[in-house]
C-alpha cells in the first residue's frame, strides 16, 4: 500500500486532489492531508509518505520550506509541486530539492492520474535500490560481526573519559570509526546494555559520589554529571535508585550521624 500526503490550504482543490490520488490507485493507497505548512511537515513525520502533492503558497511556511524540511528525515520521497505560480525561482528551488513534477493549475484529472502513476513507478524503483543496499550492508556487517569488535572497548574507554560532556551514539561511533546503526547494535550485544543506559550507569554513580561528598543541591549535581534536564536527571536516578537525589542525600547524611 502506499502513503500519500496531498498539502493544499484550499478546501476544494485538497478534495480534488484527494479524490483523484484514491480514484487512480483504490485500495492500494492510504491518502493523508495538511492545510499549511508546518502541518505537512508534522504529517511527514508522523506517516512517512512515499509520495507529496505539495501546494507552494502555503500559510505559515510555504511549500518549498515546507519540502526543504522533509528532506532532512525523508531524503527519498517523491514529491510533485502543484502551483498556480510559474515563477524562476520556484522551479529552481525545485531542481535543488530533486523535486519529481512541477505541475501548474488549473490542472486537468489526467494530467494529474499520469504524474500518479510515475510517481509510484518512481517509488518502486527506489525501494528495490534501498532494499539492495540494505541486504548488501546486513551482509558486511554480519561478516564485521564475526570478528571480535575491538572498537566496543575502545568506546567504552572514550565514554568513561567523556561521560559528563555532552556526547552523542553518533559522536562516539564516530570516534570508532563504525556505523552508527551498526555500532548501537554490536555495544548492546557485548555490554548487555544500550548505550544510553551505559552512559547514564556512569553518570549515576557519579552523581551518588557528589551527593556523598560535596553539599551540592540536586541541580548543581545534574549539570555537573552532564545531564542538561534537572527533571530529567531526577527521572534517571529514582529509575536507577529507587529514590530521588534529595533523598538519596537525606539517607547520607543519616547514616553519617550514626
Amino acid at each position: 500500500m502506499y502513503s500519500v500526503l496531498v498539502v493544499e490550504d484550499e478546501p476544494l482543490e485538497l478534495e480534488f486532489l484527494k479524490a483523484i490520488v484514491e480514484e487512480t490507485l483504490k485500495s492500494d493507497v492510504k491518502v493523508i492531508t495538511a492545510k499549511n505548512g508546518r502541518q505537512a511537515v508534522n504529517m511527514a513525520k508522523k506517516y512517512r509518505p512515499d509520495i507529496i502533492f505539495m501546494d507552494v503558497m502555503l500559510p505559515e511556511i510555504d511549500g518549498i520550506q515546507a519540502i526543504r524540511e522533509i528532506r532532512t528525515f525523508l531524503s527519498h520521497v517523491c514529491v510533485c509541486i502543484i502551483t498556480a505560480y510559474m515563477e524562476f525561482q520556484f522551479a529552481q528551488e525545485a531542481v535543488r530539492l530533486h523535486v519529481h513534477e512541477y505541475l501548474l493549475k488549473p490542472m486537468k484529472p489526467s494530467g494529474i492520474r499520469n504524474v500518479l502513476l510515475d510517481m509510484v513507478q518512481k517509488v518502486e524503483e527506489t525501494q528495490k535500490i534501498f532494499a539492495g543496499e540494505q541486504t548488501t550492508l546486513v551482509k558486511s556487517e554480519e561478516k564485521e560481526e564475526e570478528k571480535h569488535p575491538t572498537f566496543v572497548e575502545e568506546s567504552k574507554k572514550y565514554i568513561q573519559k567523556h561521560y559528563k560532556e555532552k556526547m552523542t551514539l553518533e559522536m562516539v561511533a564516530s570516534e570508532v570509526y563504525v556505523n552508527a546503526q551498526y555500532f548501537s547494535r554490536v555495544f548492546k550485544k557485548e555490554t548487555g546494555v544500550t548505550f544510553t543506559e551505559y552512559v547514564n550507569r556512569l553518570k549515576i554513580q557519579y552523581a551518588c559520589k557528589l551527593l556523598e561528598t560535596t553539599s551540592y543541591p540536586a541541580y548543581r549535581v545534574s549539570v555537573e554529571c552532564g545531564f542538561r534536564d534537572p527533571s530529567y536527571f531526577n527521572r534517571v536516578f529514582c529509575a536507577r535508585m529507587n529514590m530521588t537525589p534529595q533523598k538519596y542525600k537525606k539517607q547520607v547524611m543519616t547514616k553519617a550521624k550514626v
